[in-house]
């Protein structure tokens, strides 16, 4: 029995039936919230009907709410307010069967987001699309919605239809965007590349998210090594859908057309030195702060390497340092209102 206990087949087996019971609760925490969101669609349903037949005011929704939760008083989420978006993601989604279909896999609350904050049906459609595919949390989906992902996805300035091809070019032109959001980091504007690297780095896990699904870090400072001369890109990424190496170059000023240069060198010596034969071509990406768009795309034009440009943002609400210096803290703060209320005691 000890000899079977700790037999290689045993810790096989033992995985493979963890794995199992773990992707049955995961399915079965899916149907749960499924069929929640639809017994939610058919109460608001129901709410609707009788409010548009009989008449109904908002009152008889609070009497609604409190005679349902003292039928079902183990039952969260029956209050006046819920009931209300209940009526609400009826008439928001008056097909049943696109709730059936799409709406019902995204978490009740999930719903609520998107009905409060996205108003336009289209834009909603991107979000949904979106959470659904990448498996967004409900605090990463606001974010989203809050930095305006839909006016930023897939506007990045590339040269990938001729570069790439047709059957990458599209997706890698998807997964690119024209402005990334890095206002998680701490910094100021107008600090050294470096230092702005360097953060990101210390918050790759922010950055990881901002640059979306499927970009695995590979490192920074990555060392290249070309005919016995050292060479370091700054962020070296893999793309498990593209399958290929994505190289990140920063720069805090303004676009230089100068930058192609060293980003195509790198290119060719991933190419030619570290990408597999099973790979795709290697993808460079430039992340300036400014960049005039006729600029860009008179240096992309004769270019032979998939290169995109974008622009990021930083944070404009830090305060200049002699500004933060000269403002008192928050314990100074609390010591002069304590002194005033013991003035006025």
């Amino acid at each position: 029995m000890s000899y079977l206990i700790n037999s290689k087949t045993y810790f096989e087996t033992l995985q493979s039936l963890k794995t199992a019971i773990k992707q049955a609760q995961l399915r079965a925490h899916v149907s749960v919230n499924r069929e929640l969101v639809l017994l939610y669609w058919q109460i608001g349903s129901e709410i609707l009907r009788r409010q548009q037949e009989l008449g109904w005011g908002a009152k008889v929704i609070d009497q609604l709410s409190q005679d349902l939760a003292h039928e079902f008083p183990g039952m969260t989420g029956l209050g006046a307010r819920n009931l209300k978006y209940m009526r609400k993601f009826v008439e928001e989604y008056s097909d049943y069967e696109f709730v059936q279909q799409v709406v019902a896999r995204l978490p009740w609350g999930h719903n609520v987001v998107l009905m409060d904050k996205v108003s336009d049906k289209e834009i909603r459609q991107f979000y949904i699309q979106n959470a659904i595919e990448h498996g967004w949390s409900r605090n990463v989906m606001v974010m989203q919605i809050d930095t305006k992902l839909h006016e930023r996805q897939g506007k990045a300035l590339t040269n990938f239809k001729v570069t790439l091809p047709s059957i990458t070019s599209d997706l890698a032109q998807q997964i690119f965007k024209d402005e990334y959001n890095l206002e998680f980091l701490d910094v100021e504007i107008g600090l050294h590349e470096r230092q702005l690297e360097k953060s990101l780095v210390d918050n790759i896990k922010d950055f990881l998210l901002e640059l979306g699904t499927g970009f695995a870090f590979m490192g920074s400072q990555y060392k290249l090594t070309v005919g016995g001369d050292d060479f370091y890109i700054d962020l070296l990424f893999y793309h498990t859908k593209l399958h290929c190496y994505i190289v990140i170059e920063l720069k805090t000023g303004k676009f230089q057309p100068s930058y192609m240069g060293q980003l195509e060198f790198y290119l060719t010596a991933i190419d030619m030195d570290i990408k597999h034969e099973s790979d795709n071509p290697t993808i460079g990406l430039l992340l300036c702060q400014q960049a005039n768009k006729l600029v860009v795309d008179y240096s992309l034009k004769d270019k032979r390497q998939p290169i995109g440009v974008s622009k990021y943002k930083l944070s404009e609400n830090k305060l200049p340092k002699g500004l933060e210096d000269a403002l008192p803290s928050p314990e100074q703060f609390e010591h002069f209102f304590e002194t005033i209320k013991k003035e006025n005691d």
